[in-house]
């Protein structure tokens, strides 16, 4: 008896370990400095020797066909970011959707969007299971204009011609419909790593049009439908962690975002590629991730 009452008390103990070392999204008890000044040079310098080990990847990156960027979050007032082309703006796909998905808040926050079932329906299902019928049905509420007018927005700047770009949607999700293509390269459905890093760290900080909205696409964005490219790998590392994520993929153009947060990882893996494997190299990316983080001392 004496034994049993030890163990269930070991086990207590070990629940609220862990509990205390995942810390409950978004973080509200750290100052997010910009992303871009939270470049760290060590954390760098072996984030690129790791993926210019594999020839392929090196020859694509040397080609502007491969960008990534990873942003360390174990301590969350000493984050680190590494990143390889990282203002190389390609087609995303499906990924920019986190872009209507911030539009969709924003509007309905300034009251310029009615919160009813059927649009927060949609704005799930966009999401979680990429739905483009109702991404579609987001952009014809929410019209070009409005945004182009978010992502653009000082207070985000989620593209920024200084920066190569970034977010963009300019498209519906359909085969008809008017175009508003980005002002750089006259794309459709575009993103940067860069930005999409600063778009899960902003949202991890709850800075996203407010705390309680940030929350609010949190869990929009957890639990993805879809358990392919990161998902399926994360699954297997880190079974136990929770997962937001957007992906994309058309023809060659393959693209996952995701902020894993779990009891011994946290972090922010963006990649965007355009390579006929690309889905494999992003399945293969979680691995070389893990390895690198699980290498590196914490903070």
């Amino acid at each position: 008896m004496h034994k049993h009452y030890l163990a269930v008390i070991f086990m207590a103990v070990s629940m609220v370990v862990v509990a205390q070392k995942s810390p409950q999204l978004p973080i509200t008890d750290a100052d997010p400095l910009p992303l871009r000044n939270r470049v760290d040079q060590k954390f760098q310098s072996k984030f690129e020797n790791k993926l210019n080990s594999n020839p392929k990847w090196k020859k694509l990156i040397s080609q502007k066909k491969m960008a990534v960027g990873l942003v360390d979050l174990r301590n969350p007032n000493d984050v680190r970011f590494a990143r390889v082309n990282s203002n190389v703006m390609m087609y995303a796909a499906s990924l920019p959707k986190i872009a209507i998905l911030l539009a969709a808040m924003d509007a309905i926050e300034k009251d310029e969007l009615q919160e009813s079932d059927e649009v927060l329906n949609d704005i799930k299902i966009m999401i979680s299971k990429s739905d483009n019928a109702a991404s579609t049905r987001m952009i014809d509420r929410l019209g070009y204009e409005k945004i182009e007018r978010v992502l653009t927005d000082p207070k985000y700047e989620f593209y920024d011609e200084d920066f190569g770009g970034g977010l963009w949607v300019g498209k519906r999700y359909a085969a008809s419909g008017e175009k508003n293509p980005d002002p750089i390269l006259g794309l459709s459905h575009a993103a940067t790593v860069s930005q999409v890093c600063r778009f899960y760290y902003l949202m991890a900080y709850g800075r996203l049009v407010s705390e309680e909205r940030s929350k609010q696409m949190l869990d929009v964005m957890v639990d993805p439908a879809l358990h392919h490219k990161f998902v399926g790998e994360v699954e297997k590392l880190a079974p136990q962690a929770k997962m937001y994520r957007k992906s994309g993929t058309w023809r060659n153009f393959h693209s996952d975002s995701i902020l894993v947060w779990g009891p011994n990882r946290r972090y922010i893996l963006v990649a965007l590629l355009e390579d006929e494997d690309g889905s494999n190299t992003l399945k293969q990316l979680v691995k070389v991730v893990d390895d690198l983080l699980k290498s590196e001392k914490k903070s």
